[in-house]
Order: C-alpha cells, then structure tokens, then sequence
C-alpha cells in the first residue's frame, strides 16, 4: 500500500471519529450548537482530504463500485454540513427541522457503511 494511502486511510479514520461526534451531539440535543458545527466541519474537511489522498493513492480507476459508494456518502455529507450550517446562519442556534435531523442520521449511516466496505476490501486484499 503506498504512503499516501496509508495518510488517507488514517485521515479517513479522523473524519469518521469527527463525523461521529457531531452526529451523535446533533442526535442528542436537536439543534445546532457550537460542537455540531465544529465537528461536522471538520469532518467534511478530513474526508475530503482523505478521498483526494486515496484517489491519489489508487492504482485502480477512481471510477469504482466502492468509489461510487464513497463520492455519494460524501456528497450525502455535504450536503447535511452546508443545511446545518444554513440553519445557523439565517437561525443563530436553534432547533434542527425534523426532516434535517432524520436526514443527517441516514446521511452518517451511508458514510459508515462506505467507510465499512473500504476497510473491508483493504482487509480482503
């Protein structure tokens, strides 16, 4: 496994860990707070870095099944970083909206499973 794989793997495993906590405390107090963003954000950023590490790092075609999975969980993520965000910038820190609050826990179910299935095709090779 080249270098810059292994970088991403490790950044990959930050994002989780970011992503998680920002979830969680999402899940928990229903609105935006200053953790939710920070943790979301910072979560957005590590996997961001991590998929360009991985591409980078790649010799197969960025072009994949498991690619494709993980493009998707991490636009799905986008998109619940720029709502929340949204919301606190028209809101100050107020009540997620129902819809959101279901949306970002389906959003962060679909990035762990591709977090899931890359490490598990890392560990099948």
């Amino acid at each position: 496994m080249k270098t810059i794989s292994i970088i991403g793997a490790f950044v990959v495993t930050l994002a989780l860990i970011s992503y998680s906590i920002g979830v969680i405390t999402e899940q928990r107090k229903r609105k935006v707070v200053k953790a939710v963003l920070i943790f979301i954000t910072t979560g957005i950023i590590l996997d961001i870095t991590a998929t360009i590490c991985m591409i980078v790092g790649s010799s197969n075609t960025p072009f994949t099944i498991h690619g494709f999975l993980g493009y998707s969980a991490l636009l799905a993520m986008l998109i619940d970083v720029v709502l929340i965000w949204r919301i606190k910038l028209k809101n100050g820190f107020k009540e997620i909206p129902k819809p959101l609050h279901r949306y970002t826990l389906v959003a962060y179910l679909w990035w762990v499973i591709a977090y899931v299935t890359g490490s598990m095709l890392v560990m099948l090779k």
